[in-house]
């Protein structure tokens, strides 16, 4: 990737402009890259990152030069040194997160907690059935699921992703390689299934998450990886009464109140040691590419950064 210097503009107003620090890599920017999600026209990339605020807007007086600062979501352009940032979209870091983490984590963990506390709140005790459990959100989700009790099960590809899941809160992990994954899960439930599937897959495992639902069960689904889920006829939910959402982070964080309560959630899960932030690759932002192809080949493990 060829790297474009060019000039910064002041923070207009409403605007911090953010010196990046540590910039999050999500599979949300391979939809952007790749036109999954469609952007206009020039764009940039990168929806997340932490840093310092070197100035601040006219009218802006929640934020001052020198705070730290991170932000998830919103018009992608993280990948970048220095950016212009609506104030409305930060959060501060609190002492006890470094840049690092919360570059990490904030995007991956407001995901998670919008999932397992709002889209369909896990209740202590129950099964929870987890796509992807190796992943940044899959390893978070483990983590957060286990402080409420809930008895998670993963999905992961291959003993050594299986054996990262069980070391971030799973109570099993179920090898999609190896297992059929509905019929382990219905052996794990007594034949009666999960109250609420979390796909990240898509289009390879709708079917599969359907059959491992329990009657009135919740298929959550909130990515594609393998491409779009495809169309649902309600006859295909009325046997067993099942419930379809297709949330967003947008959607849940789009209030100011909301994405400051989701933000503190996290940190406070962070700073606890309920969660451990599991950074495996950094790469530099000169090496996005690579991370990329990483990324999209499976071959990452929990979270990755890129340093500006």
């Amino acid at each position: 990737m060829d790297m474009a210097t060019v000039e910064v503009t002041s923070p207009e107003p409403g605007e911090v402009l953010v010196r990046h620090t540590a910039i999050g890599l999500n599979y949300l920017d391979v939809y952007h890259r790749s036109g999954q999600i469609p952007l206009p026209v020039p764009s940039g990339i990168g929806a997340e990152a932490a840093g310092t605020v070197e100035a601040v807007g006219s009218d802006v007086s929640a934020f001052a030069a020198g705070d730290r600062v991170a932000y998830a979501g919103g018009p992608p352009g993280a990948y970048a040194e220095y950016r212009n940032v609506a104030a409305a979209r930060l959060v501060n870091v609190p002492d006890t997160i470094s840049d690092e983490q919360a570059a990490a984590v904030l995007l991956k963990g407001m995901t998670v907690e919008y999932l397992l506390n709002r889209t369909y709140p896990v209740r202590a005790g129950e099964f929870v059935l987890f796509y992807a459990a190796a992943g940044g959100v899959g390893s978070i989700a483990g983590q957060w699921g286990k402080a409420l009790g809930a008895r998670m099960i993963g999905i992961a590809g291959g003993a050594e992703k299986c054996a990262l899941a069980l070391e971030n809160g799973y109570e099993v992990v179920i090898d999609r390689n190896r297992e059929d994954v509905a019929a382990r899960v219905m052996e794990l439930t007594g034949d009666h299934g999960v109250p609420v599937v979390y796909d990240s897959i898509g289009q390879a495992t709708f079917d599969q998450s359907i059959q491992c639902l329990a009657p009135r069960g919740f298929f959550v689904s909130f990515g594609s990886t393998t491409g779009k889920v495809p169309p649902v006829a309600p006859s295909a939910l009325a046997a067993s009464s099942l419930y379809f959402t297709r949330p967003t982070l947008a959607t849940y964080t789009a209030s100011r109140a909301d994405l400051l309560a989701s933000a503190e959630k996290v940190f406070s899960m962070v700073g606890s040691g309920k969660i451990t932030v599991d950074i495996r690759q950094r790469y530099a932002l000169a090496e996005v590419v690579q991370a990329h192809r990483d990324l999209e080949a499976g071959d990452t493990r929990g979270s990755s950064i890129l340093s500006p």
